[in-house]
């Protein structure tokens, strides 16, 4: 089963369950992904899915980070519950010490040991590991390992 057809079947469970929340988020997603088969012009592969859902986070967390500043914890929390829907649908992220490690094996090999070349840090670093590891959590890991 492709990951597309898992949200379409956990999209029709959340109908027959009456979940609200789920579903809300679900139809979002779907509405995400019908986009970008539509930009695409063809279908998605499980890679075009998971970039579309990681996409999507990314707009909740930042969305969250307003939320929380504003102190509407009525909003964070609905977001957080949107959140956690759609990280059903990622692969686990990396743990902070495997992060690490890896960061420091790029930087070492790129040759970058200093924090004023941050941006190239950043480009050696997620050219790797975009599709495993969220972007905020590298450039903290590349800030604590330069500094």
């Amino acid at each position: 089963m492709t990951l597309l057809e898992l949200i379409r079947q956990d999209l029709v469970q959340a109908m027959k369950a009456k979940d609200a929340a789920t579903l809300s988020t679900l139809r979002l997603l779907s509405a995400s992904l019908k986009n970008k088969a539509i930009e695409m012009k063809g279908e998605l592969e499980d890679v075009d899915v998971l970039r579309v859902v990681r996409g999507d986070v990314k707009k909740l967390e930042d969305a969250l980070n307003d939320f929380v500043g504003a102190a509407r914890e009525d909003l964070a929390e609905k977001t957080r519950v949107e959140i956690a829907v759609l990280k059903k649908y990622l692969p686990a992220e990396m743990t902070a010490e495997a992060l690490e490690e890896k960061v420091r094996e790029i930087l070492a090999r790129v040759g970058i040991h200093d924090a004023g070349d941050m941006g190239k840090a950043m480009g050696a670093v997620m050219k790797e590991l975009k599709d495993q590891v969220n972007g905020n959590r590298v450039r903290e890991m590349v800030k604590k390992i330069l500094r």
